[in-house]
């Protein structure tokens, strides 16, 4: 054991943002349970278009369901190629989420990116997707759109575990977490039990420094007058965003309203850290990990990240420290335009239309490799 399980241990659950057919008959995964404490995996379009749209690994499956099935559509041969996956890593996870009783030991299959805009459609979806795997430890990702709040609610009342992707702002997290206390309440109501329906909220960090940053670096590099004071913003302002995150959700538990729902067993819904992985060398690679540590929290990292924070990671309780300068941070953001609003509501339109390009490429690949007499 070493710094990802100390990481753990200071409450912030190791997820991995990866999942792939040979790595998990290898037992990858197993492994990364066993010797780091890992209690998680996440998956999403990009992620399957990278493992499917690439090699070999997938053809035998395809084959044999192309057999069982002539003709099937691309989006059911892939449906089963990704279901197939996510039940092996839920099955890893199983023994996790035994012994932390429902708390963690969760794999995330994330609905069709096409229908982020869809509330009926996203609901239809998250049931298909949760029956088709039928595994308790399954979390159905949707993203946290406008039209996904509402799809949230109501897939937390059907008693299905939720992922909540792609959320950049404080004002969205706060309204899908809204989201998932109103689908705890609709059980209530139904006189339906709520202590093991789990949920996170995928808070995503580095793409917001990585626009923020370039904005400074195109004003410094026009002499712009306040060049001093946007460079002391350069890479400070994904971090006080996600501790300002945070220091809301302590306040939301700490509520009436939420009080009510603990007494009833509500696990709170983790805020995850995700989009971890550092993109400007300048910065140190597990910088997205180091600051964002504290109590009932998730850090998703792809394996990169992860193997750099096992070699040279810090663990401290940092997400409850310096909260006064992360509000100054983003006070100053906002004194110096850098629109921090508009960049995460444009990151959010980016991160939708990314999954379906990674869709539609994924989808591409599978089509072809239809057999010819299909």
């Amino acid at each position: 054991m070493g710094k990802l399980s100390d990481l753990s241990a200071a409450g912030t659950a190791v997820w991995l943002d990866f999942v792939d057919r040979k790595f998990l008959e290898e037992g990858g995964l197993e492994k990364l349970v066993e010797a780091d404490g890992l209690t998680g995996v996440t998956s999403n379009p990009s992620i399957f278009e990278k493992a499917m749209g690439h090699g070999d690994a997938y053809d035998g499956t395809l084959a044999a369901f192309d057999k069982e099935n002539p003709g099937a559509a691309t989006i059911d041969r892939y449906e089963h190629l990704a279901i197939q996956d996510i039940k092996a890593a839920a099955e890893t996870l199983k023994p996790v989420y035994d012994r932390l009783e429902s708390k963690d030991g969760y794999v995330s299959l994330e609905v069709s990116p096409y229908i982020a805009d869809d509330t009926d459609a996203t609901i239809a979806e998250a049931r298909k997707l949760w029956d088709a795997v039928d595994r308790r430890n399954l979390m159905i990702k949707i993203p946290g759109t406008p039209a996904g709040a509402p799809a949230i609610a109501a897939t937390i009342a059907a008693g299905i575990n939720v992922n909540v992707t792609l959320l950049f702002s404080q004002e969205d997290y706060q309204r899908v977490a809204e989201a998932y206390a109103m689908g705890l309440e609709e059980r209530v109501r139904q006189n339906q039990p709520i202590d093991r329906i789990a949920s996170v909220a995928s808070f995503f960090v580095s793409r917001i420094d990585s626009k923020i940053d370039a904005k400074i670096d195109e004003r410094v590099k026009d002499g712009d007058a306040d060049s001093e004071a946007l460079k002391a913003l350069r890479g400070k302002v994904a971090i006080a965003n996600a501790k300002l995150a945070y220091a809301w959700y302590q306040d939301f538990i700490a509520s009436d309203r939420w009080q009510a729902l603990a007494a009833r067993g509500a696990q709170p819904q983790r805020l995850l850290w995700a989009s971890t992985g550092v993109k400007d060398p300048a910065y140190p690679d597990t910088l997205y990990v180091d600051e964002l540590i504290g109590p009932e929290t998730v850090n998703t990292m792809p394996p990169k990240t992860m193997d750099a924070f096992r070699e040279r990671g810090t663990v401290a309780q940092t997400l409850t420290t310096d909260v006064d300068a992360s509000r100054h941070v983003l006070a100053e953001a906002e004194r110096l335009g850098l629109d921090l609003d508009g960049v995460t509501g444009g990151l959010v339109e980016e991160g939708v239309a990314s999954f379906a390009k990674a869709f539609d490429d994924l989808l591409g690949a599978i089509a072809q490799k239809q057999p010819a007499e299909a």
